[in-house]
């Protein structure tokens, strides 16, 4: 998958966060009732204690989560931009982690919404995290240049390593 297309995927991933972490925070600050198939089991989450942290509803947190990962996506590709959202998307996922353990153990009720953000963010942390890890083998060379990952395949394997005698 070039690096090209799979930022691209990210964004995408990302921006369907923002939409689902949108919809909660206007839900939260509108006082409407969240569509939900579980028997209420999302106003149950929505609206507990669990629902804030430190008086902020946890819905605009993740949306601003969000918002930040995807500027960290628009930024021009470099080592400290894959960086930068490899760290922020460890961050989302350990704060959605911790918030679906809430919901399990604390609140015993799962929000389809919040189902939703935590898979959309363990997907995100996954390619990221993979992306930061295979650095720039994926980004396309110059003109009339070879990337390193092209040289390195096409060199024999005895040129990585040292002669014997």
């Amino acid at each position: 998958m070039s690096a090209r297309t799979l930022r691209i995927i990210l964004i995408v991933l990302t921006l369907a966060g923002v939409g689902v972490a949108s919809y909660l925070t206007y839900v939260h600050y509108s006082g409407i009732k969240v569509l939900c198939t579980g028997h209420g089991s999302c106003a149950k989450v929505q609206t507990s204690q669990y629902s804030k942290l430190a008086g902020v509803p946890v819905a605009l947190i993740g949306l601003i989560g969000y918002v930040t990962i995807l500027a960290s996506l628009l930024l021009p590709e470099s080592e400290t931009s894959r960086f930068a959202t490899a760290c922020l998307t460890v961050i989302g996922f350990g704060f959605s982690a911790y918030l679906t353990g809430r919901e399990l153990f604390s609140i015993h009720a799962i929000c389809e919404w919040c189902v939703s953000s935590a898979v959309i963010m363990t997907l995100i942390v996954c390619l990221s995290i993979w992306r930061f890890l295979r650095g720039d083998a994926g980004a396309r060379a110059g003109p009339g240049e070879e990337s390193i990952a092209a040289q390195e395949a096409a060199a024999p394997l005895s040129a990585s390593r040292p002669s014997a005698g």
